[in-house]
């Protein structure tokens, strides 16, 4: 089974699998939007959804009828009918949960490198939803990003997704020569794997959230197993200023985090946010209070994370990761170590 939902057949990827997919993957491939001109869409309206990112039947079944109302030249009763077509062809309906725990069984997880922290994260960083990672500066949410970019490529059976990885750089500290150097420690070719790591920076807010209609394009062109944004919140806080304007700051980003859910559930793809952290004014206030830090963006990237990772400083190399908040997962903390070939097991003293 694929991390991805899209399987590699493009003549041009630089990543070859080894593996055959077979025909439950098949039936999980998402519908390109083009086959709803078989139903009476023009192409026309077909290339003004393309143009808003949506570029699968599924993107827009997942979206909401207010929002597809208000994509320039399209009307009311354009997009009735498209969301007729589209509801015949994607099943949102009610499901047993024993369907839902087989599905559950079969997600994949990548590697983040270090076995405790993989251990720690039942198995790795999953895919299909959006993983968390905060704390202060120098923590390695960094490095951990360089490592999921590598990793993620790897053979199931090693801990990866055998998949590409898109990288959204929002502080410019995305460096190849540290993805040179996991990549020697897992054995992958230098070129290859640069290759198949898609990036891009982002100046603005805007041009991040505009990022996100080219990565659904590329996602479906070929397979990827893993989306990054380093970091979520870091333009927002440029971007937005003050309490009159924190209201459009958090709608901006709510919608942002939506459309990266979207991605996760359209492809499959694990999805990997780097955070800030700011000064809790309630821990200050108490005399014995041991959180003083706590993550910025407040309750929107909060109910929009599944799993929220808290990086804490330790002792030399060594970092402490903590698992704040997981549907699946127990509160609990391991240790882990920012190594010259990426993030690995702490060292023996």
């Amino acid at each position: 089974m694929s991390a991805s939902t899209q399987p590699v057949n493009d003549s041009n990827s630089a990543l070859s699998t080894g593996k055959e997919e077979d025909d439950e993957d098949d039936a999980m491939v998402p519908t390109p939007i083009e086959v709803l001109q078989q139903n009476g869409i023009s192409l026309g309206d077909i290339k003004k959804l393309k143009e808003m990112g949506y570029n699968t039947i599924e993107s827009i079944a997942y979206t909401s009828r207010k929002t597809l109302v208000a994509i320039k030249g399209l009307s009311e009763g354009k997009v009735d009918k498209i969301c007729k077509e589209v509801a015949g062809m994607v099943d949102l309906g009610f499901t047993t949960a024993m369907e839902v725990q087989q599905r559950q069984n079969e997600l994949i997880r990548i590697t983040t490198g270090s076995k405790d922290l993989d251990k720690a994260l039942g198995g790795g960083i999953e895919t299909g939803s959006i993983a968390e990672l905060f704390g202060e500066f120098r923590t390695g949410k960094t490095q951990l990003c360089h490592t999921l970019a590598v990793t993620c490529q790897l053979p199931i059976s090693l801990g990866g997704a055998e998949g590409r990885c898109m990288y959204i750089d929002t502080e410019g500290t995305f460096r190849p020569s540290r993805v040179l150097a996991i990549a020697n420690r897992f054995g992958l070719g230098s070129e290859e794997t640069l290759n198949n790591i898609a990036y891009a920076r982002a100046y603005n807010t805007d041009h991040q959230m505009s990022l996100l209609i080219q990565a659904s394009s590329l996602m479906v062109e070929t397979r990827f197993a893993l989306l990054i944004v380093d970091s979520v919140i870091a333009l927002y806080r440029t971007d937005f200023s003050g309490r009159g304007e924190l209201s459009a700051r958090q709608m901006h980003l709510a919608r942002f985090l939506r459309h990266l859910q979207r991605l996760a559930d359209e492809f499959g793809v694990a999805v990997v946010v780097t955070n800030h952290v700011i000064a809790n004014p309630e821990s200050a206030a108490a005399m014995f209070a041991a959180d003083l830090k706590k993550p910025a963006g407040g309750h929107v990237i909060a109910h929009s994370s599944c799993t929220r990772i808290f990086l804490r400083k330790g002792k030399g190399e060594n970092r402490i990761c903590k698992i704040y908040d997981s549907p699946a997962l127990p509160e609990m903390e391991t240790l882990f170590a920012i190594t010259e070939n990426g993030i690995s097991d702490i060292r023996d003293p």
